[in-house]
């Protein structure tokens, strides 16, 4: 099941995003996994395939400065706020809207010489959770939605309001790690005979009647939305797709970096290494994921959950180290 949660900022007020402050998590581990502690050494073009706000990609760009960087994001309305952020850069970054699974074709599309690095940066960002209007959150009421990519069809509502109790009972506890979820299932399955979710805050509020008040760390519906946000959005296919894109554009030597707040989304990237480095095609650099340091706990409380893990492309034969 799925493992550290994160939760919602309850200072946020919804609304758009100007005047948002959107913190990068683990920013010094993610330049070092992609290029060392030399910056005149990293020469390439950096795929940013989750760029969301654009903060990684800015320290990439300052950081290295003989990169480019191709951003590709799914959620339109935050690929506005990145472009303003990347505009200074000019020429050296391109935005592209795009899911990570669509990341292989726009990547031919877009034909960079040389991909030296991918980062990956899961789940959701700060900006879309902070805002009440996109329906991620619990704690600002909206419409039940959590559609990063507006093109999608399905929403949250649609699987509250139509998935039988047992579907929802599964998808709580394997996608979100709620333990309760056979119970807050036959809640919802039980209301919504008399009226269907259509809002964030009735569905937070059932839950809370269902199971109690909150705890000292979660709000009790933060697993449960984050089972919905994971369906919604196909989190897990898409995160898979993204992985072999990496394998498949990466130089000899290039690196990829895979940030993720959930122990299941960190397993499945440790298996897809150690499957890449029996293969021969990958070397791991993390035999455990990287956390926050202890400063920037105390100025990013999101970074709490943060888990990083980076390797190194390896095209030729011989099998890698393990993950």
């Amino acid at each position: 099941m799925w493992g550290a949660m994160v939760e919602q900022d309850p200072s946020a007020t919804g609304g758009d995003f100007d005047g948002a402050v959107h913190r990068p998590v683990l920013p010094l581990q993610v330049l070092r996994a992609l290029g060392g502690d030399e910056p005149t050494a990293l020469r390439g073009c950096v795929v940013d395939g989750t760029l969301g706000a654009g903060g990684h990609a800015s320290l990439v760009l300052q950081h290295f400065p003989h990169v480019t960087l191709l951003g590709v994001d799914q959620d339109p309305q935050i690929l506005e706020h990145a472009q303003r952020t990347l505009a200074p850069f000019g020429r050296r970054v391109r935005v592209r809207r795009g899911r990570m699974s669509q990341l292989d074709a726009l990547l031919d599309r877009e034909a960079p010489q040389r991909v030296v690095g991918v980062l990956f940066d899961l789940g959701a960002s700060s900006l879309q959770l902070d805002n009440g209007a996109r329906g991620f959150s619990f704690l600002a009421d909206g419409p039940l939605d959590m559609r990063m990519d507006p093109e999608r069809e399905r929403t949250a509502a649609d699987i509250v309001n139509g998935w039988d109790e047992q579907d929802l009972a599964d998808l709580f506890f394997y996608e979100g790690g709620e333990t309760r979820s056979r119970k807050i299932a036959r809640a919802i399955v039980d209301s919504r005979r008399r009226a269907t979710f259509q809002r964030t805050g009735a569905l937070a509020d059932l839950i809370e009647r269902t199971v109690g008040g909150r705890s000292a760390k979660l709000h009790p519906a933060t697993k449960v939305f984050q089972a919905l946000r994971r369906a919604v959005n196909e989190e897990g296919d898409e995160l898979l797709a993204g992985l072999a894109a990496a394998e498949r554009w990466l130089v000899d030597g290039g690196r990829l970096a895979v940030i993720s707040f959930h122990g299941g989304e960190d397993s499945e990237v440790k298996r897809f290494l150690v499957d890449g480095a029996q293969r021969g095609q990958w070397r791991a650099l993390t035999k455990k994921p990287l956390g926050p340091e202890r400063d920037e706990l105390l100025y990013n409380r999101r970074s709490r959950s943060a888990l990083l893990r980076f390797a190194e492309r390896v095209r030729q034969s011989a099998p890698g180290a393990g993950a």
